[in-house]
């Protein structure tokens, strides 16, 4: 199988450019209107090891400026999704979606949906309720955007359900294909015994980004994740066949996030399934495993660019 081809620099003939450094140094080098989706848990200002704690102006100009260079980068018919929590100051919350959504709206996108994240395990609270939620801002650039529902619909909870008068009288009232997924969506957090977890203290889980990548892309599509992590974003796009860029300042997470790819490529990469239900101690265990993830290139194209500096992975020796 053809193996994927990993760059270390912006190169559009790459199926991941994976950038180990300061994601302002990566962005001006991508094109205009390149991506088709921007898709990022951006630093909370927390002072995790990947961050400097700043004062909260401060914080939201940086955060302006890489929100200013996502939306230069993304196609007209694109979408940003910016997954946010609070930011916590001698114990009063600031809900970072708040602050951060005047930056967008400036910068003339539009708002789609407030995507409430829950789960069902988070930092506990004594002075106040623990929170259990985090947010993702679904904002586009105009009315005509890529949106594919069908893709992420999920089970209908009565999917016998039919009318029981009018013209549509004994035909199915619900969608055949599944319901709409809404705009709060239970998935459990990657904690200690999640699947995925590695060193990252923050770490989401790559069934929350496949929903955004199967209903936002189309397959070829690039994704941009200007703060990957160890690459869960990477793992979500080019397994559903997109190509992918991100940027990552802690070199131990690059390193995190090759070898996860790696694992990949060779079918060994253990993930959390789209399909599997959310754990209720009261109800019998109907959890389906752990999914296998294989991954190959995104897509079979001509080659219009030239390959320098492309890096193919290379399986490891067992």
């Amino acid at each position: 199988m053809s193996k994927i081809k990993v760059a270390s620099k912006f190169d559009p003939a790459a199926d991941l450019v994976l950038y180990q450094g300061d994601c302002l140094k990566l962005l001006p080098t991508i094109p205009e209107k390149f991506v088709k989706l921007v898709v990022t848990s951006p630093p909370y200002n927390l002072g995790k090891p990947y961050e400097s704690r700043l004062d909260m102006g401060e914080y939201l100009a940086q955060q302006r400026r890489v929100i200013e260079e996502c939306v230069r980068v993304l196609d007209d018919r694109g979408s940003i999704c910016w997954q946010v929590g609070n930011y916590v100051d001698n114990g009063e919350i600031i809900p970072l979606d708040i602050v951060l959504y005047p930056i967008f709206k400036s910068l003339g996108l539009r708002l789609r949906n407030r995507i409430v994240w829950h789960f069902g395990h988070g930092l506990h609270a004594s002075r106040r309720f623990s929170g259990r939620y985090e947010v993702i801002l679904w904002f586009t650039k105009g009315d005509d955007y890529t949106f594919n529902l069908d893709a992420v619909r999920v089970p209908q909870k009565y999917p016998q359900k039919k009318y029981f008068k009018g013209p549509k009288k004994g035909q199915l009232s619900g969608n055949p294909l599944g319901k709409n997924p809404s705009d709060v969506w239970e998935i459990p957090n990657v904690k200690a015994n999640h699947v995925e977890k590695t060193i990252h203290p923050c770490q989401f889980p790559v069934e929350l980004i496949e929903r955004l990548v199967l209903a936002m892309t189309d397959e070829g599509d690039w994704v941009l994740d200007p703060f990957v992590g160890v690459g869960t974003t990477a793992i979500a796009a080019l397994m559903h066949h997109r190509k992918t860029i991100g940027a990552e300042i802690m070199e131990e997470y690059v390193t995190i996030a090759r070898d996860r790819i790696r694992l990949a490529e060779k079918g060994a990469l253990r993930i959390r399934p789209m399909t599997r239900s959310v754990f209720d101690p009261g109800m019998p265990n109907l959890n389906v495993p752990p999914q296998i993830v294989r991954l190959g290139p995104p897509v079979v194209q001509p080659q219009l660019f030239d390959q320098g500096g492309v890096d193919v992975l290379q399986e490891r020796e067992e």
